[in-house]
């Protein structure tokens, strides 16, 4: 009997790529964030993913500091207009949550496999 080695990779490189937490290789995602069923190289079931909220969490935290923070700063150092305001931030607040949910969703659930953490239970 032989078993596979896997070496030990990074959960941060494994899920910025959305690839498997284990193998390194296969994909993480089947779509946009749907998760796949389970990994096509290595046959890792993907069943201990819970998406919940936390990546959507971070990412309206992130977005919310750095887009607010933004629109403020260029207030302060310009004053422009409203419609520059409009042009500058509606995309930027629409735009970077698009960008930064699968990659954070896929660091987290990368991060999930490799520590081993799983929903509460209560112990009888």
């Amino acid at each position: 009997m032989t078993d596979n080695y896997y070496p030990d990779i990074s959960p941060l490189k494994t899920g910025l790529a959305g690839r498997c937490p284990r193998c390194g290789r296969g994909k993480l995602f089947d779509g946009y964030l749907t998760v796949a069923k389970s990994c096509a190289s290595c046959g890792l079931s993907y069943d201990f993913a819970d998406g919940g909220d936390g990546a959507a969490w971070f990412v309206m935290l992130f977005v919310g500091i750095f887009g607010v923070g933004s629109i403020l700063g260029v207030e302060a150092a310009y004053a422009p207009p409203f419609w520059v305001h409009a042009i500058i931030a509606v995309p930027l607040l629409i735009v970077l949550p698009m960008l930064l949910l699968r990659p954070v969703k896929g660091v987290l659930l990368c991060q999930q496999w490799k520590t081993g953490a799983r929903e509460g239970r209560e112990v009888k």
